[in-house]
């Protein structure tokens, strides 16, 4: 992913969230003040303001929680034995690449943003590593939300053909498929010599810009897995809603002589024929498979959501500005960029609110420790 600065250029602080305006000259980054006789003689840099320690310690923050929130997800699926199945290898999939999100990729650009004039000064094989991981781990994350869209959609439209043993063989599927295609987007560039990331004139460290690499590494690592998570959705919500509607619409019909009476506080009617038998009909209220139904489709509605909510930006600008060879104001490419990180940091939330076997392991992973 594009390296992005949150240090601009501005009149009084070394460290603004502006557009850049320093120069690539070997003076940049250097003020001039003067003396009373007229002598010129280089200014200090002016401290970091208030808001960009602000900024910085949120960033910080936000770090430490996606390493910690993951990693406990993977903690608690390692050591639950019930754990041990699908669909919980796509969610430790999934959080295995937001952990290293968080531990490899994070914490560099954080570096690059603090730079003076977005220059990279840890080095051209560093910035290969980097860039590397940054669009390895950020595209198996992205993929990893479609391949948990996908068994969900699959769990609840074939329930009765999709078998313990499928969903296993289909989810090694899609993982191996997910890492695999993570790993060619991400090392094309240095396999194929697609465009150079480094640029040791203007100390720069950024995604390769060919026009392109460009279109191949956003469609691949975006939007091909948004089409198939919108298409995943809409057939879930299809799904649902013709169930459902189709359970609304039954009828039973009753005898003449049958009596009912409501009992208070369930979800049941019971009606009493005259005869020896007593017949209870659920009339109300949602069976347990409707109910795990219908709090996967809100989880993966959420999921996707927040996913589109958080990368959007920042792909949209990463295809745009290479075709045109425009670019946004560093303060805008900084937001999108950091944005799109911080769906690591919702996906643990998303997958784990929704199913009670998180909480409850959470709570007897603590207990224990206590």
């Amino acid at each position: 992913m594009e390296v992005s600065n949150l240090s601009g250029a501005t009149p009084d602080i070394s460290f603004p969230l502006g557009p850049e305006s320093c120069s690539d000259s070997p003076s940049s980054g250097r003020s001039l003040g003067s003396t009373p006789g007229g002598l010129i003689l280089p200014s200090r840099e002016p401290p970091f303001s208030a808001f960009t320690v602000l900024v910085v310690t949120l960033l910080v923050l936000l770090i430490a929680a996606t390493f910690l929130w993951n990693l406990l997800v993977l903690v608690t699926i390692l050591r639950v034995r019930t754990f041990h199945r699908v669909p919980h290898n796509l969610v430790a999939s999934t959080a295995v690449s937001d952990v290293l999100v968080a531990a490899l990729v994070m914490p560099l650009s954080l570096v690059s943003e603090l730079s003076a004039g977005r220059r990279w000064q840890l080095g051209r094989s560093l910035c290969h590593v980097w860039i590397s991981f940054d669009v390895l781990c950020c595209t198996a994350s992205i993929w990893n939300v479609a391949a948990i869209a996908l068994d969900r959609y699959w769990t609840i439209t074939r329930h009765l053909q999709y078998t313990l043993r499928t969903r296993r063989r289909a989810s090694t599927l899609m993982i191996a498929i997910t890492w695999a295609l993570s790993a060619l987007i991400a090392l094309a560039p240095l396999l194929f010599g697609w465009g150079e990331v480094y640029d040791a004139r203007l100390q720069r460290c950024q995604v390769s810009q060919e026009p392109s690499y460009a279109v191949f590494s956003t469609c691949g690592a975006f939007y091909l897995p948004l089409a198939v998570v919108l298409f995943v959705y809409w057939k879930i919500y299809k799904a649902a809603k013709f169930r459902f509607g189709r359970r609304r619409r039954a009828v039973v019909p009753l005898p003449a002589t049958t009596q009912a009476k409501e009992i208070p506080q369930e979800s049941e009617m019971v009606f009493t024929a005259r005869c020896r038998a007593t017949v209870t009909f659920q009339t109300s209220g949602d069976s347990w498979r409707e109910q795990k139904e219908k709090r996967a489709a809100m989880m993966v509605g959420i999921l996707i959501g927040v996913f589109v909510l958080c990368w959007i930006p920042f792909f949209l600008t990463e295809l745009i500005s290479p075709l045109c060879a425009c670019s946004l104001p560093p303060i805008w490419k900084s937001i999108f960029l950091w944005l799109g990180y911080s769906n690591s940091f919702f996906n643990p939330l998303i997958y784990t609110a929704f199913n009670k076997n998180y909480n409850n392991a959470f709570k007897s992973l603590f207990t224990k420790q206590s």
